[in-house]
């Protein structure tokens, strides 16, 4: 039972019945929606399952300080029918929405626009790879009144009030840290000149939102990059922050240049919190952490040690936009979000966002089927197949869902075995609960054959991959191992010897030696981190139990690309750097000769060479299983491929639960319904 985040709250005017805040996420939607639509209808969800304070996608102030060419400008009065969409849709669904107030500094892309990134001071940024032009007094100005004026004009358009957005690297923290204001004037030098400009805005959006709106500042609790603001000037800034302007400070954690992980998997849960209980003992506002918290019970526990008052969770809403109903009702799973950072690539390319493990994100007024109780067997219960039975149960289809193996997940149940993956073991058990809400009948250790298959008026084969053959002197030898061989054993770690060599350096590749290599150090002591000073915390590891035993010699190799290929661009620095870390050898350009008892014969740059391998483990990519499609085919019963069974190439989490959400109307073609 949890006791703590189910207590109502108060930020500023605004009375909440719950410490749980919708936290801000880019949708890519902002341009692709001239009215509001899409966009009212993702957030009138989430309130609708109980999110009763929704903070938005940043809106920038100015044309100069956008994110990219995809985000909403709230000073524009052409964006003002798709932002005042929002609160109405909200409001009618229960809850509470504040404006996101955003300017990227010389975070923005020079491309976006044609116009140079504006900062403090004229210092690279190597995120978007370009010099900014200082901003003179005059300009500074300017933006302080293009914030206040955005507050006003979010008032105006029905919002309960803003966010300003003062984290992340982004301008307001680009005036705090040293690395990134040389100004000479009284914008910069000590510590008072570089707070003048975030205190001069919550001054400026203060006074717009009037003492009918809310007002919080995001905040950056540690900046994690050489001459960012010090702990100490963030408590300094918060203690000013809260004694006048704001109502709420909302604790961010890094920049996005940091070599220091902190939204990815391999960040512990929690691994935050000291950072937002050092603020929140210095002022006497409420305080939000955030940053890899995913569930309502970790949640609960944050507030029930002190650490902040609210807990902001953004992602686990793209998971499950029913998950503060879920979890407060109890009796229901959550689809829990895994941190895969797809959500994250993608806004990061102004590409339109939606979710791994939930593709209906993003997309909620698109147009369900009727199944009319046409009779559909999916085979498979991968993410395809999972969310094919889903998305066929829910558009009206009679399911049944056949797989050999004796729980729901493929791949995922491989991949929940990687440290830092635990949460993918998570996505399986949601989905086997809502299967049977929905009614679908679920067959698990059953092999489908074609006669089994017979009475169902179509089918849809979810039947994943198989690894790929690997035509290689040696492959058949008893030291070689397949992926799935390895994953799926009880100790994976009892299977290899002293030396392994990795065959493939792919994302499973790359996983299998992070399973192999990784220590049982503490997150912080893996990245040198401090925790505040006076914060006492127990350390969160990387992998909680630690390995059996760890190979002394892990060697990584590919024929062409990159190490780590496939894996998103917010997360392969950090598999890579982890690699390098535990000294695992990367090798690319290699040539595969023969395979030996003690070791893989290789050519790289035309050099042979013996790579000592007690243990060898083909991780060398996949090939569709459509062992069942010829027979159906002949048989002239209607069937669709989905997933890794439709191809392998580009295959990954997000496209397989793309193609099990577009099941129903595949399915429906094959019928012969109507499709609108």
């Amino acid at each position: 039972m949890l006791e703590h985040i189910w207590q109502p709250g108060r930020i500023g005017p605004l009375e909440l019945p719950h410490r749980i805040v919708m936290g801000s996420m880019h949708l890519g939607l902002e341009s692709l929606d001239p009215d509001g639509r899409m966009l009212a209808a993702f957030y009138a969800e989430r309130a609708a399952g109980g999110a009763a304070l929704i903070v938005t996608g940043g809106s920038a102030v100015s044309r100069v300080g956008a994110g990219g060419v995809s985000y909403s400008f709230i000073n524009e009065e052409a964006e003002a029918a798709k932002l005042a969409a929002i609160p109405p849709a909200v409001h009618a669904a229960g809850g509470r929405v504040l404006l996101q107030l955003f300017h990227a500094g010389r975070y923005a892309f020079e491309k976006s626009f044609g116009l140079q990134p504006v900062a403090p001071s004229a210092v690279f940024s190597p995120y978007s790879r370009c010099e900014p032009r200082a901003l003179s007094e005059e300009e500074i100005l300017e933006t302080i009144d293009d914030f206040a004026r955005g507050a006003a004009r979010a008032v105006e358009l029905g919002f309960d009030g803003v966010e300003i957005m003062g984290s992340e690297g982004y301008l307001l923290s680009q005036f705090m840290a040293p690395v990134t204001n040389l100004r000479e004037d009284g914008w910069g030098g000590d510590l008072e000149g570089r707070m003048r400009f975030p205190l001069a805005v919550a001054a400026a959006v203060r006074a717009a939102v009037g003492a009918d709106g809310a007002v919080i500042h995001r905040i950056s609790g540690a900046d994690l990059v050489p001459g960012g603001a010090s702990v100490e000037e963030v408590i300094a800034l918060a203690r000013l922050l809260a004694a006048g302007p704001v109502d709420a400070l909302n604790v961010g954690i890094g920049w996005h240049e940091s070599r220091v992980p902190t939204v990815q998997s391999g960040v512990p849960h929690g691994a935050w919190a000291p950072w937002a209980a050092a603020v929140r003992a210095a002022v006497g506002v409420p305080v939000i952490a955030s940053n890899r918290v995913n569930t309502a019970a970790l949640a609960d526990a944050l507030v029930a040690g002190g650490t902040a008052d609210f807990v902001s969770m953004a992602r686990p809403f793209l998971a499950d936009p029913l998950l503060v109903r879920r979890s407060r009702e109890g009796g229901r799973r959550v689809n829990v979000c895994i941190a895969c950072n797809q959500c994250i690539d993608a806004s990061i390319f102004d590409r339109r966002v939606s979710c791994a493990v939930n593709p209906r994100a993003g997309h909620e007024l698109a147009a369900g089927v009727d199944g009319g109780g046409a009779r559909i067997a999916v085979v498979g219960g991968g993410p395809a197949g999972m969310e094919a039975a889903r998305a066929l149960a829910a558009d009206g289809f009679r399911v049944r869902l056949l797989d050999a193996a004796d729980s729901l997940g493929g791949q995922f149940r491989m991949a929940c075995r990687i440290p830092g993956k635990e949460d993918f073991g998570a996505t399986g058990q949601y989905f086997a609960d809502e299967l049977e809400r929905l009614g679908v009948e679920v067959r698990l250790g059953a092999r489908a054959d074609p006669e089994a298959l017979a009475d169902f008026d179509g089918v849809v084969l979810a039947t994943g991959v198989v690894p790929r053959a690997l035509p290689l002197a040696g492959s058949e030898l008893p030291h070689v191992l397949s992926y799935p061989q390895l994953l799926l054993a009880d100790d994976p770690h009892a299977l290899v010897g002293e030396r392994v060599a990795i065959i493939g350096a792919g994302g499973i590749g790359t996983d299998i030696a992070h399973l192999l290599t990784v220590g049982s150090e503490s997150f912080y002591e893996r990245y040198g981190l401090q925790l505040p000073v006076g914060q006492m915390h127990t350390p969160v590891r990387i992998c909680p139990t630690g390995p059996t035993r760890r190979p002394t010699q892990v060697t990584l190799m590919r024929r062409s690309g990159r190490i780590g290929d496939g894996v998103g661009a917010s997360t392969r620095w950090v598999v890579v750097a982890e690699l390098q870390r535990a000294g695992v050898e990367l090798l690319t350009g290699v040539h595969y000769e023969r395979i030996e008892p003690d070791a893989v014969v290789v050519a790289v740059d035309g050099t042979e060479r013996r790579i000592p391998a007690d243990t060898v483990v083909i991780a060398a990519g996949q090939e569709p299983e459509r062992s069942l499609a010829a027979e159906l085919e002949r048989r002239g019963q209607p069937h669709v491929l989905i997933g890794g069974a439709a191809g392998a190439d580009h295959l990954d989490a997000g496209r397989a639960f793309r193609d099990g959400f577009d099941a129903p109307r595949l399915v429906a073609r094959a019928l012969g319904l109507v499709v609108s």
